[in-house]
């Protein structure tokens, strides 16, 4: 219209706001997308090493950082649910909860295998070393939602807590791991010095674990796929740090360079690529 009418004044102004409308429009479009049934809950994401030793448990915990930094960046809080520390460096497994608005819409498309090349710092040859993990993420469940778990559907198993919190912890079987047998879904809390608590809270991750499974499967159905291609056993993104700085996602073919801001909690821009990406496909 302003061309049409030819003011310049008015043209000149929508070049200068082209960068906030461009941003005000995409924030909206992302609004849109979040609007699943359980995209407002609070997220449960569980991080495992892949095969490696310490140089995949090194990058799970450098993942870890990543989710914990971005959700500090949105004024998130974290709630550690299990962590195992790795024998020489980082962790052998780790569920957290994020809690906020829009917690599992957002970390969602997180779910997957992340890969990392990078120069090993403990390589004393100073080698590229490739390191995988998985990332799980499940919409916490809420009253609302019935998913029923008999006894016989699980197998409860108890252990001594590895985690710091003195002799109680280490004298006593408070943790609790789930197996739910029909799925395979195993699960387990190491967080209280209660066991009754480890297992209210396993529950409550078994239960989030099956509901994400449950919407995949109708997910499937609806995209006349099988839930064997959907699943996690694929590779979703790569953060090269050598011989090149990059991040790249494979679903919105989205490559970054600021590997280092990307580590550091900087994700929204993937995330945000990779959910436009999934609605226009």
């Amino acid at each position: 219209m302003a061309k049409e009418e030819k003011d310049e004044e008015s043209i000149l102004s929508l070049y200068e706001d082209a960068p906030d409308l461009e941003k005000q429009i995409r924030s909206m479009e992302i609004e849109v997308l979040l609007s699943g049934e359980s995209d407002a809950n609070n997220a449960i994401l569980s991080i495992h090493p892949g095969a490696g030793g310490t140089e995949s448990q090194d990058w799970a915990e450098m993942l870890l950082r990543m989710y914990k930094r971005w959700a500090e960046r949105r004024e998130f809080s974290v709630e550690i649910l299990d962590y195992q520390k790795g024998d020489e460096a980082g962790i052998k497994d780790v569920s957290i909860i994020i809690k906020g608005e829009n917690a599992y819409g957002y970390l969602k498309v997180e779910n997957g295998i992340h890969r990392l090349v990078r120069i090993s710092p403990f390589d004393s040859n100073s080698k590229r070393h490739t390191s995988f993990a998985s990332v799980m993420v499940s919409p916490e469940v809420d009253d609302n939602i019935n998913i029923v778990i008999e006894d016989k559907d699980i197998r409860i198993d108890t252990y001594r807590s590895s985690g710091a919190g003195g002799q109680h912890v280490n004298k006593t079987e408070s943790a609790i791991r789930l197996t739910h047998i029909e799925t395979g879904v195993v699960v387990q809390c190491q967080n209280d010095r209660s066991q009754h608590k480890n297992k209210a809270t396993a529950m409550k991750m078994l239960k989030s674990r099956l509901y994400e499974l449950e919407l995949e499967a109708l997910q499937a159905e609806k995209d006349g796929v099988s839930k064997s291609e959907i699943g996690w056993g694929h590779q979703i993104r790569s953060y090269v740090m050598q011989p090149y700085q990059q991040v790249k996602d494979t679903r919105s073919n989205e490559a970054l360079s600021n590997v280092s801001g990307i580590l550091d909690g900087d994700i929204d821009a993937m995330i945000e690529g990779v959910l436009i990406a999934m609605n226009r496909a």
